[in-house]
């Protein structure tokens, strides 16, 4: 950013990034991925079809429901394009879509989501928290309501990153350092969360469908990583306020604002109608919260498991009942806020909310659509577990750590986010490859998906082809005309690499302690557990 430095450093920066904006733009659309993807897989099944092989199918020596263990029988793959296996393809399009796992428990979680945002509730909330911050404390506080942003989708792009910049300012500190901390918490900590967030169920259902691949029985539970990502929230907040203060600051001293930042609107106080909507969110929030800790507790509570009482195992109906609690976590406060600020009159505008929040779903029903039936037959074809078994024992000729492995894991994910910025699009193609190999050396999925999570998220901070990329820079202009791609990813290249690094020793540290990553998230896998 400095005019002697800037071109020698541009220019290495953005030889890199027109390669992978080159190599980025020729890539299709990730829905046409998926099509390719299918094609792949059935050409593969037809080609291995006929070959016999020796490995025993991990499914044939499943204990069944009376306690007695499976024929071991060798893999055989089914190939997808006899006429037998294409006429059930076709007729159970619509039932593969409809049943994909993710589809149904991201959809209900943004329904009350979705209200929550249309009501202000979010926007409320937000510029509450940040109101109240001391100047010492404005960097962390800004870090955490972009963590609390992810609870309400992309709220955090299109709000705190750009409040970043007015509030910075405000405070007599440079506008791009507000935004470049906002976009490192929105962004950068994008697996950081406090809250449950759509995040969860979503990747959890592929998660468990790449399971069943290898353990029909196995589920997963949709907070599996929660005690991670809470303790990741924290990092990502410690790491990043250091980095903004001592590292980015002192980059963006003598940096000239030339933009329209005079014009730019400050930061208004709540209003009297959403300090009473809030008020009255808050408690209704805290009254339902309550209710169903007292609905919980008792040994005879119908949210516990009938056999071992138990709150948080997989078979409780409370665990069950996760994705429904998101959407009235959110929906109950939403409409309380709603009708005490004054945003709804009637019901019709819940109803818009709802309606809203489904209407940005459009393209992922797109995706989904074709992600689910690439799924099917993969795992319809058996290449999936054959991948598996075949990639689980190279691992194990390999020999390596298991640490090493889940670290090359985040690796190749982080690799691959710089071209494929959407976090479910990557997890459908790399699930159903990942978690199967990984439990054939005894790893759990949960731990495989916490450490895709890291991968993924460190890296969207440096990538253009991230959707939300261009238009970061753009909020950067209107501060600094001069900004460009380049500028941006030398700001954020400092996060997106200290996070990389921190959050592997996190979760390293959580492994080697054996501290849970979440309800049910343990490390280890092997048949029945």
């Amino acid at each position: 950013m400095s005019t002697a430095s800037p071109q020698a450093a541009r220019s290495s920066v953005q030889r890199f990034l027109d390669v992978v904006e080159w190599a980025g733009n020729r890539l299709p659309d990730p829905a046409l991925l998926f099509v390719w993807a299918l094609v792949i897989t059935w050409g593969a099944s037809w080609y291995l079809s006929t070959v016999q092989f020796t490995e025993i199918d991990p499914r044939t020596m499943a204990v069944d429901a009376q306690g007695k263990k499976g024929e071991p029988k060798p893999i055989q793959v089914v190939n997808q394009l006899e006429g037998k296996a294409l006429t059930s393809f076709l007729t159970k399009i619509v039932k593969t879509f409809v049943e994909f796992p993710p589809l149904g428990v991201v959809l209900v979680a943004l329904l009350g989501v979705g209200v929550a945002e249309h009501v202000g509730l979010i926007n409320a909330l937000i510029k509450s928290l940040l109101s109240i911050t001391p100047r010492a404390l404005l960097t962390p506080m800004l870090l955490f309501v972009a963590i609390l942003s992810h609870s309400a989708g992309d709220t955090g792009y299109v709000l705190v990153i750009p409040l970043g910049g007015i509030i910075f300012a405000t405070a007599g500190r440079h506008p791009l350092l507000g935004i470049v901390a906002a976009f490192a918490g929105v962004s950068g900590g994008f697996s950081a969360s406090i809250l449950p967030s759509s995040l969860d169920p979503l990747l959890q259902g592929f998660t468990q469908s790449a399971a069943q691949i290898i353990d029909p029985a196995r589920t997963v539970n949709p907070l599996c990583n929660y005690y991670f990502t809470c303790a990741s929230a924290l990092m990502v907040i410690l790491v990043g306020w250091w980095i903004t203060d001592y590292i980015v600051e002192p980059r963006l001293m003598g940096v000239e604002l030339d933009g329209d930042a005079a014009n730019q609107p400050r930061l208004e106080p709540l209003t009297a109608a959403e300090r009473l909507g809030l008020t009255g969110a808050v408690t209704s929030l805290l009254v339902a919260g309550g209710l169903l800790v007292a609905g919980a507790w008792p040994e005879t509570s119908p949210l516990r498991d009938p056999k071992l009482h138990g709150l948080f195992n997989h078979d409780s109906p409370l665990m069950q009942a996760i994705v429904p609690l998101i959407f009235l976590f959110f929906l109950i406060p939403g409409v309380v806020y709603g009708y005490l600020s004054g945003t709804v009159k009637t019901h019709r505008d819940i109803v818009a909310g709802m309606i809203k929040s489904m209407g940005a779903m459009n393209y992922y029903l797109v995706l989904a659509f074709f992600a689910a039936q690439f799924t099917a037959a993969f795992r319809d074809s058996n290449v999936g577990v054959l991948l598996a078994v075949k990639g689980a024992d190279g691992l194990q000729a390999l020999n390596f750590p298991p640490q090493v492995t889940i670290i090359g894991i985040i690796l190749i994910s982080a690799v691959l986010d710089l071209v494929v910025g959407s976090a479910s699009a990557k997890w459908a193609l790399l699930g159903p490859i990942f978690v199967p190999m990984l439990m054939r050396v005894g790893i759990s999925p949960e731990l495989t998906q916490a450490a895709y999570r890291v991968g993924d998220s460190c890296m969207n901070i440096v990538t253009p082809l991230m959707p939300y990329f261009p238009l970061v820079v753009v909020y950067c202009q209107r501060y600094v005309k001069k900004t460009g791609i380049g500028t941006l990813i030398s700001l954020m290249l400092p996060y997106s690499l200290t996070f990389m690094v921190a959050w592997i020793g996190l979760l390293l540290v959580f492994w080697t302690s054996g501290w849970p990553l979440g309800i049910g998230g343990g490390y280890t896998y092997s048949p029945g557990n």
